[in-house]
């Protein structure tokens, strides 16, 4: 584990060490793929290394995940149920070093890196309740003696393919929901954050061993493209959920699409603020510093355009300028940073890239817009002054640069908040009932998640998570999400002697 190694000391509190096995296939750990290592973007040296997954791998998991999916689906799912809380107590149990193991290689603060482990235990607990509550509809039949009813059935497989800016968090949401629809679990977790792909899986199959249930029933790889090309090409996977940008998630839908399998996508956001001239500032400037440096501006919801009213704008971007000089930006593991580092190199040039677009288009930088000087990806939160109609406005910048306009009506604020592809989150800050009712009708945002009060990222798992247009349209976690996850059968009993037709008809 290279020079740091002392600081790695949790490492074997979660299974992991200097070289690691990057395949769980059919109950077993092994991989026959090539040899990575995982950086820490705190200083980008070497964390450990881990043997990636091959399409054989491949294949022998979903061939054994397949198997798998027959035994599981016919457990009752409150049985499957009490799995899930095994999980959640596992998780729970290791809640720490997980955090850790986030915060390290992910390179979020520490905080959002135990926030995140949260998140899957709190999945898990949801998705317990959830297996005594999978509903059917009963209908009324136009027919005598007819009954007829909604039942809902496992699909078989998920395929869960996610990002390095959550590397556990969608896991947990797709995942526990599925597990409890009676599906196995295929899952891709990001290629460089196969740590935290690893030390999951070994606690989910701790669980499965001690319940003696088939370790296939959850697969997972550290691998590349190729692996993801498999699940979504992979007719046995009647859904795959994916998170990334919309350029890949839209191939990924094209391939599902052509096998008629089903998609979940969790795609871009380029998410925006309101503040109208009666909001409560200070509230609004918390929320706003939150919203748009937690993660290193590296969240799918993280504010990324600020709309103030023209009345209140010096005074608000005075604050919030002020804020951003004050932020600590450093190792996400020391305590009272706020800010750690993007998660490659490759963010930082597209950072640096960024930055030259934005001037390019008469964006003028009031805070931030450079690189740190130092071993580790650190560039500043920057704020920009720019036009509404400036092309890089409408584009998702995977970084802490949040573009400020101004603004005079509730209309204007609305159509500019819904003027870009991406239809992830939204918030307004206002203290009038009728705009916030605005704002969340039909003529209001148009996005999957629209706020009040509230920054536009932190969402709670009760709800159901995802947006519109080029973000993808997928939904995940809380409220009726778990449909997606099952097929759907609409079924009709005779119970009587006679044989009456829908709509009358009378067939000789």
């Amino acid at each position: 584990m290279g020079s740091e190694s002392k600081s790695f000391d949790f490492f074997k509190e979660i299974g992991l060490a200097s070289s690691n096995i990057g395949s769980y296939v059919n109950g077993q750990w092994k991989a026959s793929g090539s040899s990575v290592t995982s950086v820490n973007p705190s200083n980008n040296q070497t964390i450990a290394e881990v043997t990636e997954a091959t399409l054989q791998d491949y294949e022998e998991g979903l061939q054994a995940c397949s198997e798998a999916a027959k035994t599981w689906m016919t457990i009752p799912a409150p049985k499957r149920g009490e799995i899930v809380r095994q999980i959640g107590e596992a998780l729970r149990a290791k809640l720490d070093p997980l955090g850790r193991l986030v915060s390290l290689e992910m390179g979020k603060i520490l905080a959002e890196g135990i926030g995140e482990v949260q998140e899957i235990i709190d999945m898990c607990d949801y998705a317990v309740g959830l297996s005594r509550q999978l509903n059917g509809s009963i209908i009324p039949s136009e027919r005598p003696d007819h009954m007829m009813f909604e039942v809902w059935n496992p699909l078989g497989i998920v395929g869960v393919i996610t990002a390095f800016n959550f590397p556990c968090a969608v896991l947990g949401w797709n995942a526990c929901i599925a597990l409890v629809c009676g599906n196995c679990v295929v899952w891709k977790g990001a290629p460089t954050t196969p740590l935290i792909t690893i030390a999951v899986t070994k606690l989910v199959a701790e669980v499965l061993e001690k319940n003696n249930l088939p370790g296939a029933i959850f697969t997972s790889f550290c691998g590349g493209a190729d692996i993801g090309q498999a699940i979504a090409k992979d007719t046995r996977i009647p859904l795959v959920s994916f998170t990334g940008s919309t350029k890949v998630g839209l191939m990924v839908q094209q391939t599902v699409n052509e096998r008629f399998g089903k998609c979940l996508l969790e795609l871009s956001g380029n998410n925006a603020i309101i503040v109208m001239d009666d909001a409560d500032i200070k509230l609004a400037v918390r929320s706003i510093l939150f919203a748009a440096v937690g993660t290193a501006g590296q969240r799918c919801t993280t504010c990324r355009r600020l709309f103030l009213h023209e009345s209140i704008y010096t005074n608000v971007l005075e604050q919030l300028v002020g804020l951003y000089k004050q932020v600590k930006i450093g190792n996400p593991l020391e305590k009272g940073t706020l800010v750690g580092p993007l998660h490659t190199r490759t963010s930082v040039e597209n950072f640096q890239k960024g930055i030259s677009v934005i001037k390019s288009q008469g964006g003028k930088i009031l805070t931030g817009g450079s690189v740190l000087e130092s071993e580790g990806n650190f560039v500043q939160p920057t704020i920009v002054e720019i036009s509404p109609d400036a092309p890089v406005v409408k584009e998702e910048l995977f970084a802490p640069v949040l573009y400020v306009m101004k603004f005079q009506t509730l209309e204007e604020a609305i159509a500019l908040n819904n003027s870009v592809p991406q239809g992830l989150s939204s918030s307004i800050f206002t203290q009038r009932p009728g705009t916030i009712f605005k704002w969340i009708g039909p003529r209001g945002s148009d996005c999957g998640i629209v706020n009040a009060n509230i920054p536009t990222n932190g969402a709670e798992i009760g709800g159901a998570f995802g947006g519109e247009k080029a973000t993808g349209g997928g939904r995940e976690a809380g409220s009726d999400s778990w449909k997606q996850y099952m097929r759907r059968s609409t079924c009709t009993i005779n119970y009587g002697s006679e044989l009456p037709l829908a709509q009358g008809i009378n067939f000789g």
